[in-house]
């Protein structure tokens, strides 16, 4: 696929006709994927579960429009028809094949649609940068644009599409991911990787605090430039999701900024994380980057409830980053108020303008970090969400 660069031995296509679309991505070689940790997962999901243990695909099938969930054993035969549909498209058998859903829950599949969309995007499957974006196209529902990112390193290429914008929060953060690079890379090393990345990209990012059924992101090695340094191969690929991670967060349902949460000095990165998720997914905290108010205590009563165990006489609030960078709080003294210090409210008021607004907190516990990504909350959230299926 090409968008800034191209990996060797990936080709693609798509459709999309109002709310159904369907794509195609050829590709052979090892493979791992990462699924939705949600009790409800969607058909495909509990069938890509089991056919996944072979570790090989030669191609992806993927519909918009109908998520395929709570469908039963209706549901598994058309998870299992998809596949076969995919590899008559692409010339291989059912079990190479990955499936993959997102769309409205608790209706069932549309097969006719897949069989003519099929149809048509087979004979269109190519390796070019109009190709990628037919397939990125073809996988939006709510989305507002197509998601695309890609790593090139010397003597390999990481590259991948996505698509997400409501139903985002950890476990996984994503909706559907397709990660693709032409390094050679046994199995068990493609599936370290990935759910590594996945940790610090995917799940970091929350829209909305809902889980996905159809969460699934796959990474398919074609193996074509040969090996490559597991370390290169592993920072292209965490380069590579966070990037897209990072997409979905600022695309996220009715959004109009982005939220970056940087946590420092905690005791382990598991901890950094958790109350940049916290951080991150507040409904105040959201409200409060929509309404352009620094109203920073939102931040320290969301941190104070992730579950982490840190002293708040040590922790410190900023906003912003490098020399536009604003402490609101440091270690039990208010630095930012209207009548402590007027000039530095203000100026974080001003850097909730723009369209990302980047928060600090530092726990004053160790040497760890992490870094989660969100969204504000809008009336427009509620638009989408009020009238989804009618």
């Amino acid at each position: 696929m090409k968008s800034l660069c191209a990996v060797d031995g990936v080709s693609c296509a798509g459709i999309k006709e109002g709310k159904y679309g369907l794509a195609l991505i050829q590709a052979s070689g090892m493979a791992a994927a990462v699924f939705t940790k949600n009790l409800f997962a969607a058909s495909p999901v509990l069938l890509m579960k089991e056919r996944m243990a072979g570790g090989r695909l030669d191609g992806i099938i993927v519909n918009s429009g109908n998520a395929n969930v709570y469908t039963g054993e209706q549901g598994m035969a058309d998870a299992r028809r998809m596949a076969e549909i995919g590899a008559s498209a692409l010339g291989t058998t059912p079990d190479m094949i990955g499936v993959a859903s997102t769309g409205v829950i608790g209706r069932f599949m549309k097969m006719e649609i897949v069989e003519r969309q099929a149809a048509v995007v087979a004979g269109t499957v190519r390796s070019d940068a109009a190709a990628e974006d037919e397939a990125a196209a073809a996988i939006m529902t709510t989305d507002l644009f197509p998601k695309h990112a890609c790593a090139k390193r010397d003597g390999f290429t990481v590259a991948g599409i996505t698509k997400g914008s409501g139903m985002i929060a950890p476990n996984m953060g994503t909706m559907l991911g397709f990660l693709y690079t032409d390094a050679e890379v046994t199995v068990p090393a493609l599936q370290e990787m990935l759910t590594r990345a996945v940790d610090r990209s995917f799940n970091r990012v929350v829209v909305d605090g809902d889980t996905s059924t159809n969460d699934s992101v796959f990474v398919t090695a074609t193996g074509r430039r040969g090996p490559a340094d597991p370390e290169e191969l592993y920072g292209a690929l965490e380069e590579v999701c966070i990037s897209l991670a990072k997409q979905i967060a600022r695309d996220g349902e009715g959004a109009t900024k982005l939220i970056e949460v940087r946590v420092t000095g905690a005791e382990y990165e598991e901890d950094a994380a958790a109350v940049a998720r916290t951080i991150v997914g507040s409904s105040l905290v959201k409200t409060a980057v929509y309404g352009e108010d620094p109203n920073w205590g939102r931040i320290i009563g969301a941190a104070g409830r992730a579950g982490v165990e840190f002293d708040p006489r040590m922790a410190t609030v900023t906003i912003g980053e490098g020399d536009a960078l604003v402490t609101l709080a440091r270690r039990g003294e208010i630095l930012a108020d209207d009548k402590v210090n007027p000039e530095a409210l203000a100026a974080a008021k001003d850097l909730m303008k723009g369209d990302t607004v980047i928060f600090g907190f530092d726990l004053g516990a160790g040497e760890a970090s992490a870094t989660a990504w969100g969204c504000d909350l809008t009336e427009k959230y509620v638009e989408i969400n009020g009238k989804y299926t009618t």
